[in-house]
């Protein structure tokens, strides 16, 4: 499951905290796309994954470069492949929360409340620790009240 950090000086020191979420799946996640994106890709952007740097589009079927994926789809495929990093959530639509809240490793930072309504579990994670949380009303609360 992932864990979201609220604070950014919650966020451990050996780990990267990437805000630019276009910009490092350009320069870095592209490369690592394989089997695994094929789904995450079609569910949040609607379009196919027909070789390691080419969508087909939903709309008139033209070929596109991977650069042309949202920035809810490029941060989710970050967390998915990086899970050693903090990934900003800031970007990412309701369409993209619900598939990254499903996956089962990452690490999200958003200092204010992202949170899709249909939730299993996450971890979140404060200088007091890491906790689990699965219900909505629980994380929405714990992003409202616990500093």
């Amino acid at each position: 499951m992932i864990t979201i950090f609220k604070n950014k000086n919650d966020i451990p020191q050996d780990m990267e905290y990437v805000e630019l979420n276009d910009i490092y799946f350009n320069q870095n996640t592209a490369a690592m796309l394989d089997d695994k994106a094929v789904k995450i890709i079609e569910i949040i952007d609607g379009v196919k994954l027909i070789s390691k740097y080419k969508i087909q589009s939903k709309f008139n079927d033209s070929v596109l470069d991977v650069d042309k994926l949202s920035t809810g789809c490029k941060t989710v495929l970050n967390v998915a492949y990086n899970p050693d990093k903090v990934f900003c959530l800031k970007e990412c639509g309701s369409n993209a929360l619900e598939v990254l809240y499903g996956l089962g490793l990452g690490n999200v930072y958003s200092d204010y409340a992202l949170i899709p309504f249909e939730l299993d579990a996450v971890n979140v994670q404060t200088s007091l620790g890491k906790r689990e949380i699965n219900d909505y009303e629980k994380l929405k609360e714990w992003w409202g009240n616990e500093k």
